[in-house]
């Protein structure tokens, strides 16, 4: 399955770790490009934000960033509800040809290095799920614990378990799944060739911070998102709703949904929250480095957005049209 090359090449990506800037930087771009007389809306890269009810946890754009400019792919299922790469995909193309048609530049802004790999270099389909060999697999993952069924996976494709939480369950259990039905590590079916320049998306930066710089903002950004409400936030969802498989296993919610089981405490929560976003940012930079097609912008803590958004015109100018 491949993104419309065509749509591609007329949409812009500025991609990131969490808690990088992607969103204020992403905004003053839009902001400057309006002032020169082109329109920007802005598309969702996350696999977390499509999820409705889940905001503070997964910091949405605010009301008022939304009020002024159209933002697209967020709030699309319930937390209860499953949603695969194949059907962002298939949304993604509906929600830039709808901008392209309203003579905007399609902005992809998030973090999820999977969705930004698919729509560059396709999406590997794989065989079919063996229903049978995942039931084992999850029952293998309950009797073993995550750390041990990880490891599983980091004996046979330690490219793919590299990448991957071992509280990531789901993913887990199909690069296993694929791997016994195919005899070949998931990250060998991945393979695919860069994207050639000249069909290129005419600017794909990611922002590439200094790790000590990128630490402190990601234990005060979960400070601040506990301070907002986070745990309310994940029982109101919890006892109204329901978290599926994926949203119960994402950063934030899978912890607080810990604490509020009572197995751990608010600070041990806010610990390891700290601790597993620290752990996803690095393997979010590792996805983006290993997408040659990528252009670095480095971030320290002296970069300003002023600097940043000059930067990021210059890029977006040294691009083949």
């Amino acid at each position: 399955m491949r993104f419309d090359r065509h749509l591609l090449r007329e949409s812009a990506f500025l991609v990131g770790p969490t808690a990088a800037g992607k969103s204020d930087l992403a905004l003053a771009l839009a902001r400057s490009l309006r002032s020169a007389g082109r329109p920007v809306e802005i598309v969702a890269l996350d696999s977390m934000t499509l999820y409705r009810h889940l905001d503070i946890g997964t910091a949405k754009p605010t009301p008022a960033d939304r009020a002024d400019f159209p933002h697209h792919l967020l709030d699309l299922v319930d937390p209860s509800e499953e949603f695969t790469v194949a059907t962002y995909v298939a949304a993604a193309e509906v929600a830039v040809r709808g901008i392209l048609d309203r003579g905007a530049l399609p902005l992809f802004v998030g973090g999820s290095g999977l969705y930004l790999r698919t729509l560059l270099r396709g999406l590997f389909d794989g065989p079919e799920a063996d229903w049978d060999l995942r039931r084992r697999l999850e029952e293998t993952a309950r009797s073993e614990g995550p750390e041990a069924f990880h490891a599983r996976l980091a004996a046979v494709d330690p490219p793919t378990a590299a990448r991957l939480h071992p509280n990531d369950l789901r993913r887990i259990i199909r690069a296993l799944e694929v791997h016994e039905l195919t005899g070949k590590p998931l990250s060998d079916w991945h393979q695919e060739q860069p994207l050639p320049p000249e069909e290129r998306p005419r600017l794909l930066v990611w922002l590439d911070p200094d790790r000590d710089w990128l630490a402190d903002r990601i234990d005060r950004r979960v400070d601040a998102m506990l301070a907002a409400g986070l745990v309310d936030e994940t029982r109101s969802v919890r006892d109204r709703i329901g978290f599926g498989r994926t949203a119960s296993q994402s950063l934030g919610y899978a912890e607080v949904l810990a604490h509020l089981g009572r197995a751990m405490s608010l600070d041990d929560c806010r610990d390891a929250i700290q601790t597993h976003t620290r752990q996803f940012a690095k393997r979010q930079c590792t996805w983006f480095r290993n997408l040659e097609e990528l252009q670095p912008l480095p971030l320290t803590a002296q970069s300003s957005l002023t600097t940043l958004l000059d930067q990021l015109l210059a890029l977006a100018q040294r691009q083949p049209s």
